[in-house]
């Protein structure tokens, strides 16, 4: 099937929101992994940062508070799974997971040459699981 082309203006901005108990812990420990830097502080339990080509909303949410409405689920800090993360490129591959590390998250997996690119599935010190892509392995 053929992708149907994006008629001008309709295309929607994405931004993506990352939920931590604690604001300042999760600002310190994405600033000093990937580098993004705060650019708003909207109200005290919420700040926005540039992650260079995407919008990250940051929410400081107590733990065990419901997520929605409609639903039962509550937050938890413990490593917990969605079907939809981050998958983070990166130029320096090892650098980054050293710090995943160091600044107490976790490295789960890593495939260095199952494909095209070195990968590690990680987690933040909240649970929040994301991916690590590293460059493009050279072909010889």
């Amino acid at each position: 099937m053929k992708a149907a082309k994006a008629r001008p203006g309709a295309r929607t901005s994405v931004h993506v929101s990352i939920d931590v108990p604690e604001l300042e812990a999760g600002l310190r420990f994405y600033g000093d992994v990937f580098g993004f830097v705060e650019t708003a502080r909207p109200f005290p339990t919420m700040a926005i940062l540039d992650g260079n080509n995407v919008s990250v909303c940051m929410h400081a949410k107590a733990a065990g508070t419901k997520s929605s409405s409609a639903g039962s689920e509550r937050r938890r800090y413990e490593r917990h799974w969605t079907p939809v993360h981050l998958d983070l490129h990166v130029e320096d591959f090892d650098a980054v997971l050293g710090k995943v590390r160091a600044q107490g998250g976790a490295i789960e997996n890593e495939f260095r040459t199952e494909g095209p690119r070195p990968a590690a599935f990680c987690s933040d010190p909240f649970g929040n699981g994301f991916c690590v892509i590293g460059e493009n392995r050279s072909r010889t």
